[in-house]
């Protein structure tokens, strides 16, 4: 720990640049948290995280998706493979890796609520649980949604959402099954398409699975709920 000097934590610190903002902020907070304590304790006498300067980095943009983009998201989730995982995002408002981690017998059909109480881990894909109590939370089944989970329902102890070959989804996995539903989307919406590729698009940049998330929340607040 004494040998540790303020250039060595911002070498560290520097090798993270062009990570998002919430990244490189929680880095440098669990190092000042680390040798904020080893002052406090006496182990060191100087603190090295004190003046750490964070690299640049990006700020993502969470948003609500716009009408239009809902009715081809809707239109296209009728027919796409990944319609029902979109739009139980759309109307419950769960993050990516909690629909990973989702049992059927977490989909509560006699109380109306989905339970939630645990995600997939980013990187390791190991279950865990949420990072606060908040993230312990029964959502109601919205009525558009409930008979779509009923049609598919499968065993207590199945995932809700797995993979073509029946097995747990990943982080790459759900990546890739956003990527295929953007693309039929894209198509929906009227994309030019040259020997299979899409060579003129449609679909807004930004749009990410968070922000079917971020429209439940909207749409809570415009229904006037907290």
């Amino acid at each position: 720990l004494k040998d540790v000097k303020e250039v060595h934590l911002q070498k560290i610190l520097n090798q993270e640049e062009g990570r998002s903002h919430s990244h490189v902020t929680k880095l440098r907070m669990v190092m000042q948290e680390l040798f904020g304590k080893a002052r406090k304790t006496r182990l060191i006498v100087f603190d090295p995280s004190e003046d750490l300067q964070l690299p640049a980095a990006t700020k993502g943009k969470n948003r609500p998706i716009t009408e239009e983009e809902r009715k081809h998201i809707l239109a296209t989730a009728e027919t796409h493979r990944a319609g029902l995982w979109v739009l139980t995002i759309l109307y419950s408002g769960l993050r990516p890796g909690e629909t990973a981690a989702l049992l059927w017998k977490d989909v509560d059909f006699e109380q109306g609520v989905i339970h939630v109480y645990k995600a997939i881990e980013s990187g390791s894909n190991a279950v865990k649980a949420p990072k606060t109590d908040a993230g312990h939370r029964d959502i109601p089944i919205h009525a558009v949604l409930l008979p779509k989970l009923k049609a598919a329902q499968g065993q207590p102890f199945d995932r809700v959402f797995t993979k073509t070959n029946g097995k747990p989804h990943t982080g790459d996995s759900l990546q890739q099954l956003w990527h295929s539903f953007c693309r039929a989307m894209d198509i929906e919406m009227g994309a030019k398409v040259y020997r299979n590729q899409i060579v003129e698009s449609k679909l807004a940049e930004d749009l990410t699975p968070y922000c079917l998330r971020h429209t439940f929340c909207t749409d809570l607040e415009r229904a006037g709920i907290p």
